[in-house]
């Protein structure tokens, strides 16, 4: 059977902010720690949503992707430069994987001998 929706509803970001609703203490400290963390600092805002779009994608959240693209959109950002972050993201996942080899080939090689 063929579902007419997503499991991801784009809508549902606009309840993000919501999150501090059953804690408010950790919601407050969350966003507090957010705000900081994405806030102009050594780093420009661009710079820093072109890092959250490359995490958003590898990490695969359609709504940070959302708010990202569409934040970098506003920041006067390029396709071409949102996907060359896009593909840095895709890169270091791959190199990542493929560090993890590591271990699989010590194994292998200590079998070998």
């Amino acid at each position: 059977m063929m579902m007419d929706k997503s499991y991801y509803v784009p809508e549902d970001l606009a309840d993000f902010p919501n999150i501090s609703e059953d804690a408010p203490e950790q919601g407050a400290a969350f966003f507090d720690y957010y705000d900081k963390a994405t806030s102009e600092g050594v780093l420009t805002e661009r710079e820093k949503a072109l890092i959250a779009l490359a995490v958003a994608t590898t990490h695969h959240c359609p709504y940070c992707i959302d708010a990202y693209t569409n934040k970098l959109l506003s920041l006067g950002a390029s396709k071409e430069e949102m996907m060359e972050a896009v593909h840095v993201g895709a890169a270091m996942v791959a190199g990542i994987t493929l560090a993890h080899s590591t271990q699989m080939r010590k194994i292998v090689r200590k079998k070998e001998m």
